[in-house]
């Protein structure tokens, strides 16, 4: 399940490709009998309506193969996926919720804001809807050509950093300039998409840190699925991020794109931090060797705010890293970065990080910070 900037495919554009692959690859030997679907979504609707493509596709995947599913979101996938699952779960579809919530075995939440994250704020404004889409935009260009024109990472950061609404017209002429560049076919295919998009927006108030309490106070988990999360940090702007970005001046740019959504992300209050569990700072812990606070982020959430339920790994990594998106230009497919943090998270970390989703999804290991589950045959979302 995509976030709130992701999507499933545009035609061969594949948000989740390289996860998609790995867990096709892996999944056998995890104890995985079953397929991997990506749920097609709109990605700034709100909750409920996301939460309601997750049951529908629920319902057409059972119908299909039989068995049960597990379900994994990243960003805000997460919490549409805890959504579909909550008992009572009262959704906009006509699907059976509840028939199709009994199917679900677990929930894995990736990079997930639990307890919301202070970007949202920038983007809940108009400007800032216009940046998200432009944002959008720009990761579905790098998918393609494999890095930004560089002036339009110049401005991304500039407007991040110092937010405020450019010169009229001067974003949808950034846009405008970047959707050129595709074929006709492609072009239209990402038009549709941004259609969907632009009608909905109602997701960014519910992922800021007060909308997340009213979700959390909502909604319940449900008894007998199992719930687990995938965590990630990223290297503090600074010499040393820096450094590690190398001296390629694309890299540089989008370097200072990802120090001030870093610098934005990291603005939770001290008193918002919610409270772990010892076993989940100890898994924090032993992971970071140093103590995570409020500030700590992966350039679009907190990190704290990550962490729900057992914690399957916590590793160093950028939002977009642990879905693929980080430098192995050399790897087929190759995988690409547009969000340089320096954190120099890379292949071997990326397999590690979903050989033990798919473990858990597949019953056969014990969580980092839980104990082991049983295993089911399943078909598997």
């Amino acid at each position: 399940m995509p976030g709130f900037f992701g999507f499933a495919n545009l035609g061969d554009f594949a948000y989740f490709g390289h996860v998609h692959d790995l867990l096709r690859a892996t999944g056998p030997e995890a104890g995985i009998d079953g397929d991997v679907r990506v749920v097609t979504t709109i990605p700034t609707a709100s909750l409920p309506t996301r939460a309601a493509r997750v049951a529908e596709a629920i319902t057409e995947l059972v119908a299909q193969r039989g068995g049960v599913v597990s379900i994994v979101g990243h960003s805000s996938g997460g919490l549409d996926a805890r959504l579909a699952v909550a008992p009572g779960a009262t959704l906009p579809t006509s699907v059976d919720v509840e028939a199709a919530a009994q199917r679900v075995e677990s929930v894995v939440t990736v990079s997930t804001p639990h307890h919301g994250t202070p970007v949202a704020h920038l983007f809940n404004s108009v400007f800032g809807q216009q940046l998200l889409r432009l944002l959008s935009l720009s990761t579905i260009y790098v998918l393609r050509a494999g890095r930004l024109p560089l002036g339009v990472v110049l401005r991304l950061a500039g407007w991040f950093a110092r937010p405020g609404a450019p010169p009229s017209g001067v974003l949808d002429q950034l846009f405008q300039q970047l959707l050129s560049d595709f074929s006709l076919e492609r072009r239209r295919a990402v038009e549709r998409f941004f259609q969907g998009v632009g009608g909905d927006q109602n997701l960014l108030p519910q992922i800021t840190p007060a909308g997340t309490d009213v979700f959390n106070a909502s909604i319940g988990d449900r008894p007998g699925v199992r719930y687990a999360s995938v965590v990630g940090r990223a290297r503090p702007p600074g010499l040393r991020s820096t450094l590690a970005a190398g001296l390629d001046p694309y890299a540089q740019a989008t370097h200072a794109l990802y120090m001030a959504l870093y610098r934005l992300a990291s603005r939770t209050p001290r008193g918002r931090a919610p409270p772990l569990n010892p076993e989940q700072r100890k898994v924090l812990y032993r992971a970071y060797r140093l103590p995570t606070d409020h500030r700590a982020n992966d350039g679009m959430v907190p990190t704290l705010s990550q962490v729900r339920g057992d914690v399957l790994a916590a590793v160093w990594a950028d939002h977009l890293d642990i879905i693929g998106h980080f430098h192995h230009p050399t790897h087929v497919p190759p995988h690409v970065d547009w969000l340089t943090s320096g954190t120099r998270f890379d292949r071997q970390d990326f397999e590690s990080v979903w050989r033990k989703v798919a473990a858990f999804v597949g019953g056969r290991a014990a969580t980092v910070s839980g104990a082991p589950a049983g295993r089911r045959p399943a078909a598997r979302m």
